[in-house]
């Protein structure tokens, strides 16, 4: 997976300002914990080099990367210490030449279009869109994304929880960066447990997981009709006959024959299948490869290996 796929399906990048390499790999386990392995390691600081080394040491799962790198000297002390990937808040034609000279993965801060222009005589197909909120927000990358439609975004500055989805609902953006799970109290205490917390609600926000049917296994297409009418008496809800399943309202999905799961499935609508899919394995769950669904190369569906209570568990795009 070529490092764009990876960000993409990780959707933030927590961007880490540190004082101290001893709370990198802490912090790093932290957001790690929290379901984001990836840090963008700023080289505002004395101590960024050192925190990138031991982080890609001590937590090879974790995806690490350099930020704020200003020159071609920064770039090669940030690989060389363990950097998988390089990100600059401006277009420096040298740094970026040069990375892709290399073959160092680079996001460059490209607010304009003539910046956009230069990324792309690169060969990049994603940039940094940096002051995100200060530049206009979600409704600028739009408009400057309209006429380049190959160029991908990751929006970073001033992105939080509550403009999380703005920007992730647009197919242009990749991943947001941001620094607001990294509470800077929380580093100074040493509260590391408080950076998990805020990095788990950032990720669900992201996912915003919730039931959308559920299946019930069917003998054939006359019980599955007769179970639907069923729900529809008590509920009211309205029978819809489909070619492998006769819905009752939205909720029950009656199987016109036994499909996955020894008493049906569930279904799980979330705001990204490829991104609740990574988020699920790195907490150690897998999925049935077989199963998997696309519209177009977006991933659409996918089942989980586990039956739960009975019941196949399955991942669908809203």
């Amino acid at each position: 997976m070529d490092m764009n796929k990876k960000i993409e399906a990780l959707g933030i990048v927590p961007v880490v300002v540190l004082n101290d390499a001893d709370d990198a790999v802490p912090l790093c386990k932290a957001l790690a914990e929290g379901g984001l392995p990836v840090a963008e390691i700023t080289f505002r600081t004395a101590a960024a080099e050192e925190s990138i080394r031991r982080v890609a040491k001590e937590l090879p799962d974790v995806l690490v990367g350099a930020g704020t790198v200003l020159t071609c000297e920064q770039v090669d002390r940030a690989i060389a210490a363990g950097a998988k990937f390089i990100v600059s808040p401006g277009f420096n034609p040298e740094v970026v030449g040069y990375c892709v000279e290399k073959g160092y993965p680079i996001f460059p801060g490209c607010p304009t279009t003539s910046d956009i222009e230069k990324a792309m005589s690169y060969g990049l197909k994603v940039v940094k869109f940096f002051p995100a909120e200060a530049m206009g927000g979600i409704k600028v990358i739009k408009a400057v994304a309209a006429p380049y439609g190959s160029m991908r975004f990751m929006p970073t500055g001033g992105v939080n929880e509550k403009n999380l989805l703005d920007y992730l609902s647009f197919d242009k953006v990749i991943a947001c960066g941001g620094s607001w799970m990294v509470d800077k109290q929380a580093i100074a205490d040493k509260n590391f447990a408080k950076i998990t917390e805020i990095t788990r609600s950032a990720v669900q926000k992201m996912l915003g997981f919730e039931l959308l049917h559920v299946g019930v296994n069917c003998a054939d297409a006359d019980e599955a009709m007769k179970v639907a009418k069923r729900f529809s008496a008590i509920f009211g809800w309205p029978v819809k006959d489909g070619n492998s399943s006769t819905f009752s309202g939205t909720a029950v999905e009656c199987m016109k024959k036994p499909y996955l799961g020894k008493n049906g499935h569930i279904a799980i609508g979330t705001t990204s299948v490829l991104r609740a899919k990574a988020y699920l394995e790195s907490m150690g769950f897998e999925f049935d490869e077989s199963t998997a669904k696309y519209k177009g190369e977006k991933l659409n569906a996918i089942y989980l290996k586990e039956e739960i209570g009975g019941f196949a568990i399955h991942l669908v795009n809203k």
